[in-house]
């Protein structure tokens, strides 16, 4: 017996059907009630963080991070549909490139545009 990947995000929301389209319309992703996402094979990373990191907001749990391709492109959409697009010099790694965006629950989203 083996986990093959995870299965599911389940997460609160004052909102859900607000918080959904938003994901649907910026993000491509159909989160809505019993919404299946076939997502395309790759890595993910499972990564437990020290509690007094700063890698994301305190105040928040988690942080989700989604593979993307072409983040220049998605993160030029995101900046015309007046989502705020934070992007850092450091974040251009050898594991790929990174920006970090907010839903509108203030979820911190990583972008994550692996090396090809």
């Amino acid at each position: 017996m083996a986990v093959t990947g995870i299965g599911g995000l389940f997460f609160r929301s004052a909102d859900p059907d607000g918080r959904a389209a938003w994901y649907a319309e910026n993000l491509g992703i159909d989160a809505g009630s019993n919404a299946v996402w076939n997502q395309e094979a790759g890595m993910t990373v499972f990564a437990p963080f020290p509690a007094d990191t700063d890698y994301f907001p305190a105040d928040q749990a988690f942080m989700l991070n989604l593979r993307v391709t072409d983040l220049d492109a998605l993160a030029e959409r995101l900046t015309q549909a007046g989502i705020p697009v934070e992007r850092r010099d450091e974040w251009e790694t050898e594991y790929g490139r990174f920006a970090r965006i907010h839903d509108p629950e203030g979820l911190p989203i990583e972008l994550w545009e692996a090396p090809v």
